[in-house]
């Protein structure tokens, strides 16, 4: 009977170790390693028109959007990683708004000659959606929950 039992006990599950990342509340920064330092700085300040915070060197420039910051950087300002290929995306970034400043922003994209990739939309999900790209082929949404 000692022997059956023995093969029948479960074990108990490790209680699982709190790690110190849980102490992250919010994402601070954002960095968007560039190709093209001035064609993609021109986008963000003239046509987004995003409020320019600091310029630490000519290879990091920093943006205030909100709480947070957006910067542009040349990937060997923080690592040595090779450029994202032409034609491919490195990231979505994606930019709340209310329901009728989606439409306004669609309209200033293409008064200043950016194609959208999608005209604003209504969702299934419960967001108005507008989707475009920077210089350097980034996904970009202007969205709005309806």
């Amino acid at each position: 009977m000692k022997d059956e039992m023995s093969s029948e006990q479960t074990t108990e599950p490790t209680p699982r170790r709190r790690s110190p990342f849980t102490a992250i509340c919010a994402i601070d920064y954002t960095v968007i390693f560039v190709r093209d330092m001035a064609a993609m700085r021109r986008f963000y300040e003239d046509v987004l028109a995003f409020p320019l915070l600091r310029e630490l060197s000519p290879n990091w420039i920093e943006y205030g959007i909100g709480c947070n910051t957006l910067a542009l950087a040349r990937p060997s300002r923080t690592a040595a990683d090779a450029p994202t290929p032409t034609g491919s995306a490195s990231l979505q970034l994606a930019f709340k708004v209310s329901a009728t400043e989606v439409d306004a922003c669609a309209d200033e994209l293409v008064r200043q000659g950016v194609a959208l990739l999608s005209p604003p939309t209504n969702q299934a999900f419960g967001h108005r959606t507008l989707f475009f790209r920077d210089p350097d082929g980034n996904l970009l949404e202007v969205y709005a929950e309806i």
